[in-house]
């Protein structure tokens, strides 16, 4: 089974605060939590036992399986792509079932493309029928604050504004978070509907000279985001270079390892690292310099997202360029941290007792 590139053998320390990373303990007869993530371009699943301070992963799947092609043009789910995500989720279930993760503990999503296709449904029921996994299809606003929930341990703790950008493939969603009285909460959010697949097909790939067609896509979704985000204070907090941005997404990440060189994607190299906005700016150059050809023979992007991974890098240079924030943090984590945290936490809650009802009558006193 193919494993999510650069993920530590039977450990992952994606969920622990870094002080914790050496020594988290971890209860061995803990049972196993499951989080699958169906989304526009890709089907991801983590299994993990929880931890003292979070959680370890001891399995991880990834495929690229595109859901969304040719949705935002047909308004439906494609046979082919259908296809290949099913057998992408079978593969899942099977998993699911060979860890021994109990149905109850396993939190199986879907995301922009079963919700905007007029056949998504349609989908997850056949899905339910053929794998036994019970997808639910999540609202932008639920998505958005998984993914926060799950980037959260890469916060600077002395940041006094965040943004965080989860970038995928049929939308994009922005969370700004503000430190108040209560700590760091969230004071404004968007869904904007596009990403990296809806993107890269309104605006293809010319021949020749590209540097017209990424400012396309840049300014395309610069319009889609104008109408969002807060008020003037957290803009002011970001110019004052009290804050940063988290980038989460398989384009944000693959940018990162361009940007470090890397010969193979390494996951403890990239989640977590800064990188200035200038970093970025100089890793799309390079991105668009390669051509597709280029591109799909780097081992940080590969043949599957090539087409897609300058979508991502124009996605996030038009959020820089609407909120100008020097330092990003990436994150190989997100939606499906945040749903395995969830998860936990929800477990370990006492469950309220039910009240003893009183006997009426009989011989006590009054």
């Amino acid at each position: 089974m193919p494993e999510t590139p650069g993920a530590p053998e039977r450990r992952d320390a994606r969920s622990l605060p870094r002080r914790s990373r050496s020594g988290g303990s971890i209860d061995r007869d803990a049972p196993l939590y499951g989080a699958l993530d169906l989304g526009t371009n890709n089907c991801r699943l983590l299994i993990a036992r929880p931890a003292r301070d979070g959680f370890r992963v001891v399995d991880s799947f990834s495929r690229i399986v595109r859901l969304g092609e040719s949705l935002s043009r047909t308004g439906r789910l494609d046979d082919r792509a259908m296809d290949r995500a099913y057998d992408a989720l079978a593969l899942c279930a099977e998993r699911v079932v060979r860890k021994g993760v109990d149905p109850k503990r396993l939190t199986a999503v879907a995301t922009q493309a079963c919700r905007m296709a007029e056949n998504g449904p349609a989908f997850v029921e056949r899905v339910r029928r053929g794998t036994g996994l019970r997808l639910r299809i999540i609202d932008p606003s639920e998505e958005a604050a998984l993914s926060v929930a799950g980037c959260l341990n890469l916060f600077d703790p002395r940041a006094e504004a965040v943004l965080v950008i989860d970038v995928g493939g049929g939308s994009t969603e922005l969370s700004w978070l503000m430190k108040g009285a209560r700590g760091i909460e969230t004071v404004a959010w968007m869904s904007a509907p596009l990403g990296v697949v809806s993107l890269a097909e309104r605006h293809p790939e010319p021949e020749g000279e590209t540097s017209q067609w990424y400012e396309a896509m840049v300014a395309d979704f610069g319009a889609a985001i104008a109408s969002g985000g807060p008020g003037p204070e957290f803009l002011a907090r970001i110019e004052a270079g009290r804050g940063h941005m988290v980038g989460t997404s398989g384009a944000i990440t693959s940018l990162a390892g361009i940007h470090l060189g890397l010969r193979r994607y390494q996951r403890d190299l990239v989640d977590g690292l800064w990188m200035t906005r200038s970093d970025c700016e100089r890793a799309a150059d390079r991105l668009i310099a390669l051509g597709p050809a280029g591109r799909a023979a780097e081992s940080c992007i590969g043949p599957d997202r090539a087409d897609l991974v300058l979508a991502g890098a124009a996605i996030l240079e038009a959020v820089q360029r609407a909120w100008p924030c020097e330092r990003v943090r990436v994150a190989d984590r997100g939606l499906r941290e945040g749903l395995l945290l969830q998860k936990m936490r929800e477990d370990r809650q006492p469950k309220p007792r039910r009240r003893r009802r009183r006997k009426r009558g009989g011989g006590g006193a009054e």
